[in-house]
């Protein structure tokens, strides 16, 4: 099986797909016939990584975590995506959604957003390319996330508060959604997310796979072997877990690990562990495991972090679960706070609150003494000074 593309009409296996209202399907089928043209162009890739090196600052470092490989006696790499301009892995997204869009005509970009994170990537490559900029955030997100939201407003952008069901990422995919069913010929809409309709999971995976594309590169350098034993990183939609696997998922020797958001625990009814607790269903626009009521009522999900506190999961990933090709875990909030306070204290670095449910895999598997074990640290840790300070 081919884990990394989907198939022609958007399916990974079983999820997938593009389930669209009407007046959306103009938009999604132009971007079905268009993304990869425009994006496999000479002039646009051109464009693109010169962009990336000079505006972003990749190729971001890949760290040999001296410290936290002593402790936990494993050879273990962090993938600095905290490194890069605006402090995650989003900006890789953001801007190549935006170029395409200009590319495609659209002046006027909306995003979702819940830990800000792409919410501040999309509002930065709007101010770079001269674009309108309008972001929908949950109203809860907006209060736990606040150095992101005025950040996003410095940039120009309009942030417009989701006030409907739990205040959070979900919400704000729905008000974003309803934007772009009244604004369709005008508007695109960047997902920051390996989620909705084909062909966006495709898509921001695409502009995402730098990430794995780079660790190949990096480990080859290093230790002479493009393949680590195992790649690490923290899945809600799960766009940066996308780029670290990308290149690796047909890569049958690569072990892949992915961490999920246990909120207070699987069993608690306050958890975003879509993967544990999660059905076949259909949100935001495709197929695939969705945490809801027998009836198909979403539920409510929780986490510590914004950028986790979602109901579903990517239908690249769904598909890895159900193959067994990713073994999943649940990570507990408590779980991620110890992380990020250890990785804090013995290697210098704050994460972000979603890159330390991957660190917290450390504590729930044993590795080898000489295995590669690479972590994608997705975001740094400012934005969550907030929460941290309040465990500290």
């Amino acid at each position: 099986m081919n884990f990394q593309t989907p198939d022609k009409n958007g399916y990974y296996g079983d999820f997938g797909g593009a389930f669209v209202p009407e007046m959306l399907y103009p938009n999604v089928a132009e971007l079905q016939e268009k993304y990869l043209q425009i994006i496999e162009s000479e002039e646009f890739q051109n464009e693109f990584q010169d962009l990336l090196k000079n505006y972003v600052g990749r190729a971001t470092p890949l760290y040999f975590a001296k410290n936290l490989s002593k402790k936990y006696q494993t050879q273990i790499y962090l993938k600095r995506e905290d490194l890069n301009h605006t402090g995650a892995h989003k900006i890789n997204n953001a801007l190549g959604q935006a170029l395409l869009a200009k590319k495609l005509g659209k002046h006027r970009i909306i995003a979702e957003t819940g830990a800000g994170q792409h919410g501040v990537a999309t509002a930065t490559a709007c101010a770079l390319l001269g674009l309108e900029c309008i972001v929908y955030m949950g109203e809860i997100d907006i209060q736990r996330q606040s150095p992101n939201v005025a950040r996003m407003k410095m940039l120009g952008a309009t942030v417009i508060p989701a006030t409907s069901g739990s205040k959070t990422l979900k919400d704000a995919v729905n008000e974003a959604l309803r934007d772009w069913i009244n604004n369709p010929s005008t508007t695109h809409y960047i997902i920051g997310s390996v989620v909705g309709p084909h062909p966006f999971p495709d898509l921001v995976a695409r502009f995402q796979s730098i990430i794995s594309k780079e660790i190949k590169e990096q480990l080859n350098e290093k230790i002479g072997r493009e393949n680590p034993d195992y790649v690490i990183a923290c899945v809600g939609g799960g766009s940066n877990a996308a780029g670290t696997f990308y290149h690796y998922v047909n890569e049958e020797s690569v072990k892949i690990i992915a961490a999920e958001a246990g909120g207070f625990g699987v069993d608690s009814g306050k958890s975003a562990a879509t993967t544990f607790l999660g059905t076949l269903g259909i949100l935001h626009g495709s197929q695939s495991l969705v945490m809801q009521t027998e009836d198909g009522q979403v539920i409510e999900p929780h986490s510590i972090s914004a950028g986790l506190d979602y109901p579903g999961i990517g239908p690249m990933h769904a598909n890895l679960f159900n193959q067994k090709r990713a073994e999943f875990f649940s990570i507990n909030d408590d779980e991620a706070l110890k992380s990020a306070f250890e990785l804090t204290k013995i290697e210098g670095i704050i994460p972000a609150l979603e890159s330390a449910h991957a660190l917290a895999v450390l504590d729930k598997k044993k590795f080898e003494k000489d295995d590669i074990v690479v972590i994608c640290l997705s975001g740094r840790g400012d934005k969550d000074m907030e929460t941290y300070l309040k465990h500290l």
